[in-house]
C-alpha cells in the first residue's frame, strides 16, 4: 500500500473510465444497489457496472463537477456533485431511461426510480449542492480517506454562496454515524424494499479554517 498523502484534485470527463471502476468497487456491495438491481439474480455486476456507467457518462457529459482523491495518480475516492444552480434530474433524460432499460432491464429501471422519486421528495427546499454517487475504494477504507474527501467536498461547496448546504443518502447502516460526526443530519428515511434508505443534509458547509503561515 502506498504511503504518499492523498491529492485533492477537480475530475472531468478524462477520468470517466478510472471513476466507473471505483464507484463499482464502492457500491457493488451497497444493500441499495442490491435490492435496486437484483443481487440475488445472475448477471447483478454487470447491471451494476452499467448503472454506473450511465450515471457517470452523464454526469460528465453534462459537464458537472466531481472531485477526487488521487494517491500516486491512482483514483481512490470521488463525489460526483450536483450543484443548485444545474442540477438537473437525470431520470428525466429519455436517452439515459432507454439506456437503462437496455442494460439493467424494465424491473430494475422501474425500481431506481421509485428510489429517486422517493429521495427527491425528501429533499429540503431551497438551493443546495446534491451528491448522486461518492465513495471511497474498499482497499483504502478505515484509512480517514473518507473524512479527506468531505472536508476537501465542503471546501468547494462553501465557495458557492448560493448554496444553503449539501444533500446525500445512503442505505448502509456502517455510514449512518460517520456522515453524523461529520455534521449532517438526518432530514427523511425513505423504504427501498427491505431497506432504509437514510437521506442526511449538512447545512451551509464552511472552508476549514487554516493557521497563517
Amino acid at each position: 500500500m502506498p504511503n504518499s498523502p492523498a491529492e485533492v484534485r477537480m475530475l472531468d470527463g478524462g477520468y470517466a473510465r478510472e471513476a466507473r471502476s471505483l464507484l463499482y468497487h464502492a457500491y457493488r456491495h451497497d444493500p441499495t444497489f442490491a435490492y435496486l438491481f437484483e443481487a440475488e439474480r445472475p448477471g447483478y455486476d454487470q447491471r451494476v457496472r452499467a448503472t454506473v456507467r450511465e450515471l457517470v457518462q452523464q454526469h460528465f457529459g453534462e459537464d458537472l463537477p466531481a472531485i477526487g482523491l488521487l494517491i500516486d495518480d491512482r483514483l481512490i475516492g470521488m463525489a460526483l456533485i450536483a450543484p443548485p444552480q444545474r442540477r438537473m434530474d437525470i431520470t428525466e433524460s429519455w436517452n439515459w431511461r432507454m439506456r437503462m432499460l437496455l442494460t439493467t432491464g424494465f424491473r430494475c429501471t422501474k425500481r431506481y426510480l421509485e428510489y429517486h422519486d422517493a429521495v427527491i421528495a425528501c429533499l429540503p427546499p431551497g438551493p443546495y449542492h446534491v451528491l448522486p454517487l461518492l465513495g471511497v475504494h474498499p482497499e483504502y477504507q478505515g484509512k480517514h480517506l473518507g473524512e479527506q474527501l468531505l472536508e476537501a467536498l465542503h471546501n468547494w461547496c462553501a465557495e458557492d454562496a448560493g448554496s444553503q448546504g449539501v444533500v446525500l443518502d445512503t442505505g448502509n447502516a456502517h455510514y449512518l454515524d460517520f456522515y453524523k460526526r461529520q455534521g449532517y443530519q438526518e432530514i427523511g428515511e425513505v423504504a427501498v424494499g427491505p431497506i432504509i434508505e437514510h437521506v442526511f443534509f449538512h447545512p451551509s458547509p464552511q472552508p476549514a479554517i487554516k493557521a497563517s503561515a
